[in-house]
């Protein structure tokens, strides 16, 4: 069943995605970490864990927002990694707010 992920850069810009969670949970959080490794993210805590939650907007921050005005394979496969880390059926990811609901 598809998801739908929502990226918010703010409250008048934001980007749906419809995505299919089929990957498989460990493939879906290695896929994130490699993007968190290779975008350089840096941790928003300065407890040095990086959370899931956080590897999420970390990786819609570091990408920035003009990977989400127009999809592509990378926009897809984060937005299928997203729904298959958390399985929920929508997730916010607020940018701005630094919130993933």
């Amino acid at each position: 069943m598809p998801s739908i992920v929502t990226v918010v850069f703010d409250r008048h810009r934001e980007y749906e995605l419809i995505a299919h969670a089929t990957l498989p949970h460990e493939e879906a959080n290695r896929w994130l970490e490699n993007q968190w490794a290779a975008l350089e993210c840096e941790p928003s805590h300065p407890m040095g864990k990086v959370l899931l939650l956080d590897r999420i907007l970390g990786i819609a921050k570091y990408a920035g927002e003009k990977r989400f005005i127009t999809p592509d394979a990378w926009t897809q496969q984060y937005a299928d990694a997203v729904a298959s880390a958390l399985g929920r059926p929508a997730v916010r990811i607020d940018v701005a707010e630094n919130v993933v609901g």
